[in-house]
Order: C-alpha cells, then sequence, then structure tokens
C-alpha cells in the first residue's frame, strides 16, 4: 500500500483491498503452519493461536480467516473490473485454499507442509499470473 502512495502520489481502495488479500491469507496459513508448535508453544507459555484455541478452533479460525481472503478477492476483481483471467486465476487461488483445509486436520499434521509450502507456493504464483495477466491484457 505504502508503495503504490508512493509511487503513483494517490490513495485508492484496491492497493488495500490486495493489502487485506495478503493480511489475511498469510495469517491463515500461518496458523496452519502454528499447528505443528503447539506443544512447544503450550510448555513454553507462548500464546500461539493453536496453543491458546486448540488444534481443532486454530483450523476453524484459519477458515474464517482464508473466507475473509476469498471475500476480499472477489471484492478486488470487482472493484479491479477483473475480466476472465481474473476470475480463472481467482478460482485458482479459492480452491488452493480450500484444498489445503481439507488436507490438515488436527489430529494429523502430517501434510502440513504440503498445505502450508506447496500450495501456498503454487497458489501465489498463480494468482499473480492471473492477475497481471488479466491486466496487462486489458490495458495494452
Amino acid at each position: 500500500m505504502g508503495a503504490y502512495i508512493s509511487v503513483t502520489g494517490f490513495f485508492k481502495l484496491l492497493p488495500v483491498i490486495y493489502s487485506i488479500i495478503v493480511i489475511t491469507w498469510v495469517s491463515g496459513f500461518d496458523i496452519i503452519y502454528a499447528l505443528q508448535d503447539d506443544e512447544f508453544d503450550r510448555s513454553n507459555r507462548i500464546y500461539s493461536i493453536p496453543s491458546a484455541a486448540g488444534k481443532k478452533k486454530a483450523l476453524i479460525i484459519s477458515i474464517i480467516v482464508h473466507i475473509i481472503t476469498v471475500i476480499a478477492v472477489i471484492l478486488a476483481g470487482y472493484i479491479g473490473k477483473g475480466g476472465l483471467l481474473f476470475l480463472t486465476g481467482a478460482l485458482i487461488f479459492t480452491s488452493l485454499l480450500i484444498y489445503q483445509h481439507l488436507i490438515v486436520k488436527h489430529d494429523d499434521l502430517s501434510r502440513v507442509t504440503v498445505a502450508f509450502g506447496t500450495t501456498n507456493g503454487i497458489a501465489s504464483i498463480l494468482f499473480a499470473f492471473f492477475v497481471i495477466l488479466d491486466l496487462f491484457l486489458r490495458h495494452r
């Protein structure tokens, strides 16, 4: 947001929405990643979301945060007049968010690395690709 304002000299709503997307997306997957540290956090009185709320509730909180992410993506597409490529990227991104919540369970953390690293890495690259391509083709 700050970079946008410093480059353009203007405040606009769309960069704020993209900032919300990044903040909520990262927060949601960071909660999933923090599940692995639950026992350490509890024994050292670190009040992470998993240690404070428990693993089941932490996953629910992560889902809620990612729902906010998806709402913000939809809003960004609407305000930014995203086209078919934006929509394609948004659907892929949303599908990958859903996938990571399907593969991580409170009593089985064996797929946290896939959810955290692989899925989010793919999601970020594909979403950025489709958004940038959508912008480029619409503003040539």
